[in-house]
């Protein structure tokens, strides 16, 4: 029981070091195109798609793709993580209870 539960937080570190992967190479990928057209919104307009939709999507129509595909990266970078580290300290706890 004790190896599987080491093997199972070395796994979840991994899959952390994947989401950050994730994270750099999609984000910052859309990022980029963002910043080189000089678009400019707030992290509220990240998370609330609503506000996101009426503020900023009219101001730019022809990056519509852009923001959506930066914002739905971040949402779900955010969530992955979180749910790994989550499990994590799940294990964790269980770990250290065992000995």
């Amino acid at each position: 029981m004790f190896i599987l539960l080491i093997s199972a937080i070395i796994g979840l570190f991994v899959a952390m070091l994947f989401v950050n992967i994730y994270f750099r190479v999609k984000v910052l990928k859309a990022y980029k195109v963002l910043v080189q057209n000089r678009v400019e919104f707030k992290a509220v307009h990240v998370f609330n798609k609503k506000r996101m939709a009426e503020e900023i999507l009219p101001k730019y129509p022809t990056l519509k793709k852009e923001i959506t595909d930066f914002a739905n990266h971040i949402r779900y970078s955010i969530k992955m993580a979180t749910v790994l580290i989550i499990l994590i300290t799940a294990f964790g706890a269980v770990l250290m209870y065992y000995r």
